[in-house]
């Protein structure tokens, strides 16, 4: 794929503070389902900060989501934006359930709209976005070589291959320690720096979730620096002065807490930030005496046997699950039964780093079922019996979600294989499901709820059944 594949039209123009369908610019509040043009069916969502003037030049972050929830992305970013002084864009048509050449031609005329009616700095153009919308968001760069940086939140790399030193725009990951995804991005983070490429990791306590505002913020204020640094932006001392007072106090927050692997990384990301603008000889003191520690130390060497652990646990997940889908191998269902107890006791470990781990495993395990699913599901034939193998493991692995229960109930009876409908019927009732009319409007199982057995376990669970069962 050329890098130079649907390049932003960038036209500058002076804001206009109202559209022709006299929609008004209103600046500290969200202005949702802004059209992109009057012959097609797109809006976008649009923040503008208080302090927002028409004149200068001002940083815009174009921020993306899987649903295509334009003013909820902008949400998460608002009180930050309003801070720092950004300008926020979020489209309303881009989403996963098109294709990433569609996903292009939506946001290609999102910017081109934006930047035709907004005072935008052309240097200072960001993307963002959580989850799959981290992934939308890093891959924009690839097809936009205008773009300067990106804030991916616990999503890695959409795709390393089509990366490149020639267009070095700067990748800031935001992740949990407990994400399933944290192992990729430490390991992105070191393919970008062989590539010369700037980024930035900020790691927190927690999982799979949108980062707390202090992260967010954080991951601006790191664009703007680097902005000063470029000359995009005028050098600011007392901004400078801020941010770095501020990122002092949150290490020593850290150091209090123990949190030491932490406040480790804070400090690695801040000499790589502040080098260019101050001395840094007190910070790297810090560092060092951090390194020193004891208990910095023990933490380090469970956090590595960890990571090994965990490596080798991910490769096994990965060959058994394509071996028994490969063969249909239902025999095996105990052995991955076997292999959630050994999560959940890790979860109850007796160290941060295994804990962390278990909840790691458990997140990796579920998205790499929900992906085969979704591969089965893609196909032009549907694999039922992959589909339901597929959905019995989910039942396992995620036993309070009750859908993959009505799969195999549906899957089953559609092939009338009724018993192994029932087992997973009274598996739902015993965790606790009670949607009768889901039951009732399930497909394919019009000749399972006329059965006795049906009735009676309805009946045991509902005080009362469909049909009335007669000797």
């Amino acid at each position: 794929m050329k890098r130079n594949y649907l390049p932003v039209l960038l036209v500058f123009f002076v804001l206009n503070f109202s559209f022709s369908q006299g929609l008004v610019l209103q600046k500290g509040a969200i202005i949702d389902s802004i059209a992109v043009k009057d012959s097609i069916q797109e809006t976008f969502s649009l923040y503008l900060p208080t302090k927002f003037e028409n004149k200068g030049q001002w940083p815009i972050l174009f921020v993306f989501d899987g649903e295509g929830r334009g003013k909820q992305a902008l949400g998460m970013f608002r009180q930050v934006a309003e801070k720092e002084n950004y300008i926020l864009a979020a489209s309303n048509a881009v989403n996963d359930s098109i294709s990433v050449a569609k996903n292009v031609l939506i946001t290609k005329r999102m910017l081109s709209k934006v930047n035709s009616i907004l005072p935008i700095n052309l240097n200072r153009i960001y993307t963002a976005g959580f989850d799959s919308g981290g992934r939308m968001a890093n891959l924009m760069p690839i097809f936009f070589k205008d773009i300067e940086g990106v804030i991916s939140c616990g999503a890695g790399l959409a795709n390393v291959e089509l990366l490149t030193s020639k267009n070095p725009f700067h990748f800031i990951g935001i992740v949990g320690k407990e994400d399933y995804d944290y192992p990729t991005l430490l390991s992105h983070e070191k393919f970008l720096n062989g590539l010369n490429i700037p980024n930035n990791l900020l790691v927190f306590d927690g999982g799979k979730e949108w980062p707390k505002a202090v992260y967010l913020q954080k991951a601006l204020r790191l664009f703007t620096l680097s902005a000063m640094a470029k000359g995009h932006e005028i050098k600011d001392s007392l901004y400078i002065k801020r941010a770095y007072n501020e990122d002092v106090t949150l290490i020593e927050q850290l150091k209090k807490e123990q949190k030491l692997l932490l406040a480790d990384r804070e400090i690695s990301e801040m000499l790589n930030v502040y080098r260019t603008h101050k001395d840094l000889d007190s910070l790297k003191t810090i560092g060092k005496n951090i390194k020193k520690d004891k208990q910095y130390r023990s933490l380090k060497r469970n956090e590595s046997a960890a990571f090994f652990k965990e490596e080798l646990l991910r490769e096994d997940y990965i060959y058994y699950l394509e071996e028994d889908l490969y063969t249909y191998n239902y025999n095996n269902l105990g052995w991955w039964n076997y292999q959630v107890g050994e999560l959940n006791k890790f979860i109850k470990g007796d160290t941060e780093a295994e804990r962390q781990m278990g909840k790691r495993l458990y997140g990796f395990l579920n998205a790499l079922i929900e992906d085969n699913i979704d591969i089965v599901k893609s196909e032009k034939i549907v694999d039922d019996e992959a589909l339901i193998l597929l959905s019995m493991l989910k039942t396992i692995s995620e036993p309070k979600n009750y859908d993959y229960y009505l799969n195999v109930i549906s899957l089953s009876s559609k092939y009338e294989e009724y018993g192994t409908a029932l087992f997973y019927l009274e598996e739902a009732f015993k965790k606790g499901f009670k949607n009768k009319e889901r039951l009732d409007r399930l497909e394919h199982t019009a000749l399972l709820r006329i059965a006795p057995e049906y009735n009676k376990l309805v009946e045991k669970y509902f005080d009362e059944a469909r049909y009335k069962i007669t000797d």
